[in-house]
């Protein structure tokens, strides 16, 4: 690769400038700029050309119409192995331009302000910058385009060690990150001025997707898929933080996830154990151990192997309990010291610091030929909500118990039965293909008497036959969504069987 002899500087973020055109002007570079940023550099002692200089042309219209010049432009992307782009340039004086060093107005910045005025979402859109950014990445063969202040001592040791030039491998991936600052910031700018009439519609006519990968994945469910993560920020399961323990897989993160997403519905200190997406222990208390225990005891084979969550920090005591038996991840908003040293002395346990809520917002999920998009099922049924439609009506202490497993039920596979009583998971049937199945499922797993449990139903009995099952099994309150059209004969049978049943009005089938 040729010498690089001009930069153009124009920069928004400043952080690592002053050194970075030092480095440039070491090389012998000469170097052009614009504004805050000419001013900044001669402030350092640098001898900088200003671009009204090269344009003939000055600066104008509060700083609009800066860079966009042909003798800019045309120094950008001429391409120097074309001798009627050379002849071109030579017949109007224009001089190449051999790096472009820009970064963009914070337009973030200012769109995370609630209450920005449109005059001023506006006035922080950059113009010149997208443009010269995506000039000089379009002729990346002859201009290197640096928009990340953090590749500045990197690119000028590369020059120290290339005799002043970069090699085509750095000018290709410059390029690609140039391509990827410029899409990005138009997203940014579309998605905010959507909200400024208002809420956006919650689904538009075309979804774009734009999220970093954050790992590349050994493998996914299987050993010949391949898979990676993806990550939008630093909150829940995709944003959390590995304290410990191998590499997760895709199956760990997955299960972690619906871990995390079960304890976020405790106010009380909870405990989740998770096996192939389902909940085979769960359980609440007035501390953590305590629900680490009760969660436990519910399923202790199938917590073998098992991911777990906890909606607290865990401590010694809890570490303690969780060391007896073989687990492959935690996820957590924390550990005590105690805590940490007790657990990493299994190696291969990973353990992640998960922060935010476990909302996803929006759930996409693939099918052939395309995506399904739905909003996160985030509804929480209260008390006051529900209805009692039987003529024995639940004990405080059923109701407690009722309320739990309801929460447990939503993030139980469907068709979905859990057993419970009041802060602890007894059993559940889970993935069924008839509810009677699920009834039967949840009951041969339990472990614990079920003898005075409730039941909960993610979806409507359509007959009295699964709640005639689970009574027999010795539950004796009941909590489902309603809506069958044979509610009235799933009602008669519940009083004839003399137990409670309470409608919630809402669903909640988890496929």
């Amino acid at each position: 690769m040729p010498r690089i002899q001009r930069a153009l500087l124009s920069v928004t973020d400043k952080t690592g400038l002053i050194p970075f055109a030092q480095g440039l002007a070491v090389s012998g570079v000469e170097l052009i700029s614009t504004g805050g940023t000419a001013r900044l550099l001669r402030d350092a002692g640098l001898a900088v050309r200003d671009v009204a200089e090269v344009t003939g042309f000055p600066e104008m219209l509060d700083g609009r119409v800066k860079t966009i010049h042909p003798r800019v432009a045309a120094g950008v992307l001429a391409i120097r192995s074309e001798a009627a782009h050379m002849a071109a340039l030579a017949e109007h004086g224009i001089g190449l331009i051999d790096m472009v060093v820009v970064n963009l107005y914070d337009f973030a910045k200012v769109a995370a302000r609630a209450d920005a005025p449109l005059h001023e979402l506006i006035e922080n859109i950059d113009i010149g910058g997208p443009t010269m950014i995506r000039a000089a990445a379009k002729n990346y063969q002859d201009v290197a385009v640096v928009t990340d202040p953090s590749a500045y001592p990197a690119l000028l040791e590369e020059m120290a060690a290339q005799g002043g030039s970069l090699t085509p491998a750095t000018h290709w991936q410059l390029a690609r990150q140039a391509f990827a600052l410029t899409a990005s910031y138009d997203r940014a700018i579309t998605a905010r001025l959507a909200l400024v009439d208002g809420a956006p519609e919650p689904f538009p006519s075309t979804l774009d997707l734009r999220v970093p990968r954050a790992a590349v994945l050994r493998y996914g469910e299987n050993p010949h898929q391949a898979a990676a993560l993806y990550a939008s920020g630093t909150e829940g399961i995709a944003g959390a933080r590995q304290l410990h323990g191998k590499e997760l897989s895709y199956n760990n993160l997955v299960d972690l996830d619906a871990a995390w997403q079960l304890v976020q519905e405790f106010d009380r200190p909870a405990s989740a154990i998770i096996k192939h997406t389902n909940p085979c222990g769960c359980a609440e208390a007035d501390a953590l151990a305590t629900s680490y225990r009760r969660a436990f005891e519910a399923d202790p084979v199938s917590a073998f192997g098992g991911v777990l969550a906890f909606n607290r920090t865990v401590d010694e005591e809890t570490a303690a309990e969780i060391g007896k038996t073989f687990i492959e991840a935690i996820a957590a908003p924390g550990y005590t010291q105690k805590a940490l040293s007790l657990l990493t002395a299994k190696k291969n346990l990973r353990l992640l610091e998960v922060s935010g809520a476990a909302d996803a917002g929006a759930v996409i999920k693939s099918i052939s030929g395309g995506l399904l998009v739905q909003s996160a099922d985030s509804v929480r049924t209260g008390r006051a909500e529900m209805r009692v439609v039987t003529k024995a009506v639940p004990t405080p202490e059923q109701w407690e118990a009722l309320e739990f497993g309801w929460r447990v039920a939503k993030h139980v596979k469907s068709n979905a039965i859990v057993y419970a009583r009041a802060g602890q998971l007894l059993a559940a049937g889970a993935g069924q293909m008839s509810r009677v199945d699920a009834v039967k499922t949840g009951a041969m797993k339990a472990v614990l008497p079920l003898a005075g449990c409730v039941v909960a139903s993610d979806a409507f009995f359509p007959f009295p036959d699964g709640l005639e099952l689970a009574a027999s099994h010795g539950a004796v309150a009941f909590i489902q969504p309603g809506g069958s059209v044979k509610d009235s004969e799933v009602i008669e049978a519940a009083d004839a069987l003399g137990v409670s049943m309470v409608f919630t009005g809402h669903r909640h089938f988890r496929h």
